[in-house]
């Protein structure tokens, strides 16, 4: 078998790796890249590969970076299987057409602010934006989807079989090997961290000879700075004495449910003011209702706090409002006096989120919270990293705004943890291939894994190869 490396290269977002066995062509993963509009635009419309040679698809779990490109390999002729569980399933369905709805409304955006410019300005050239994919394309992809066992196996044809272990990193998420019964091919997809709120641990990786492995935090621990519900009740109450708000801008899958976990246990104890709560998100709504079904993977402390809960149900109280209507998104930045909203997209790169931090990141009185990695050039790491100002929409904004962050709630395994989910392993892989972390990451953890195990690590650019056997 050979191994090729076209997505999540020295980068986290994008991931998309290929393997051949003899004539055919199978993915693992196809996400969106993100970062600069331009780079993003070519890096997600061209494929290294025409798209009806793929002849299936296997999925790692639904984020988008992960997923999201998949009704372009659609709309460029693929028309294979899908491979993933039931619950990425259900949540790529979602997320697939809240993705390409965004696309949609984006692009609309870009034209009319574009049309208003020409109107004013003397041969102004600006190029036309059109979606990368539509709702119709989601739909297309949709039928494509066949099941993967969590914790299980299926035969792909042609002597080739998928074996898959919980991944512990969001609902549905798996890692997985590819075999031809001679040579064993592991992708790690995202690997979790044990203790994190609503879903289950990492299950240990199975034997494989090489090893496609994330690297996203592969440079440092997580820090044990207290309890997660401490710093959040105190963030809260810190913004709220001052009046403000809080923008939270959360991955509407996984991150978001997570926080509204927390805070329903905050309100529960009273230790947070009576201020409103809203989830500001479509697909986060979609996506909860998602959760709700699946809560036979939940963990088990999540699953005892639903068969207390009265109502039955974590992800609702009484203060928190879910938003889906448009007009009543754009009345929230309307209201004043503390409150807090939390909104996708969590790398502040789409959706309604940047129209709420465009709205609140100049006043000094208002909190952003981080809660979840950011990608290099994205809006959401200028804000982390406290520009000065930062551009949304193409015009910059002052950054006034406190801007803080929780790392607990991390979905991503750190150095420390990544080491002792390879340690089964280790002993017997030939090569690990390092992805979905950016160059300086990566080296750091090349370094440790080869201090620690016996085993060859590679760090692969776009469009390298290797001959697997």
């Amino acid at each position: 078998m050979e191994i090729h490396f076209w997505g999540a290269t020295r980068t986290v977002t994008g991931s998309m790796h290929e393997l051949r066995h003899g004539n055919r062509r199978i993915l693992l993963d196809c996400g969106l890249f993100q970062g600069r509009r331009n780079e993003a635009r070519d890096r997600n419309c061209c494929f290294p590969f025409p798209p009806s040679t793929v002849d299936r698809v296997i999925l790692s779990h639904a984020h988008i970076d992960h997923s999201g490109n998949l009704p372009n390999l659609v709309k460029q002729g693929f028309d294979g299987p899908i491979h993933a569980t039931a619950a990425t399933q259900d949540l790529c369905r979602a997320m697939l057409k809240d993705s390409a709805y965004l696309q949609q409304r984006d692009a609309e955006y870009l034209m009319r602010r574009r049309d208003r410019r020409k109107r004013v300005m003397d041969n102004y050239e600006e190029p036309v934006v059109e979606p990368l994919y539509t709702t119709e394309d989601a739909e297309r992809t949709f039928p494509l989807f066949r099941d993967l066992p969590m914790n299980g196996a299926i035969d792909l044809g042609e002597g080739l079989r998928a074996e898959t272990v919980e991944a512990g990193h969001m609902l549905g998420s798996v890692s997985l090997v590819v075999t031809d019964g001679k040579v064993r091919i592991g992708f790690s997809g995202d690997v979790g961290r044990a203790n994190l709120p609503i879903i289950r641990d990492p299950q240990p990786m199975l034997p494989c000879d090489y090893l496609i492995m994330e690297s996203t935090y592969g440079d440092r621990l997580h820090q044990d700075e207290g309890s997660v519900l401490d710093k959040l009740a105190d963030i809260i109450n810190r913004t709220a004495a001052r009046g403000g708000k809080i923008v939270v801008p959360s991955f509407a899958v996984g991150r978001t449910q997570q926080l509204v976990l927390l805070l329903n246990q905050l309100v529960m104890a009273k230790r947070i003011p009576n201020i409103p709560i809203f989830v500001d998100s479509p697909l986060a709504v979609n996506v909860t209702e998602t959760f709700r079904k699946y809560s036979n993977l939940f963990d088990a402390e999540t699953a005892k706090m639903l068969a207390e809960d009265a109502e039955g149900d974590v992800f609702g109280f009484a203060r928190l409002r879910y938003i889906r209507d448009v007009a009543d998104s754009k009345a929230l930045n309307d209201l004043r006096g503390p409150m807090l909203v939390i909104s996708a997209s969590g790398m502040c790169e789409a959706g309604r989120v940047i129209h709420h931090l465009r709205n609140t990141i100049s006043d000094p009185r208002n909190t952003v919270l981080i809660t979840g990695f950011q990608a290099e050039n994205t809006l959401g790491r200028k804000i982390l990293d406290k520009w000065p100002e930062v551009p949304i929409f193409g015009e910059m904004f002052r950054l006034r705004a406190e801007v803080t962050k929780i790392n607990e709630l991390s979905g991503h395994a750190d150095q420390r943890e990544l080491l002792e989910w390879l340690k089964p392993i280790a002993g017997g892989l030939k090569k690990i291939f390092l992805v979905h972390g950016e160059a300086r990451q990566q080296a750091a953890f090349k370094i440790a894994v080869e201090a620690t195990y016996d085993v060859e690590v590679v760090m692969p650019e776009r469009g390298d190869s290797c001959e697997a056997n």
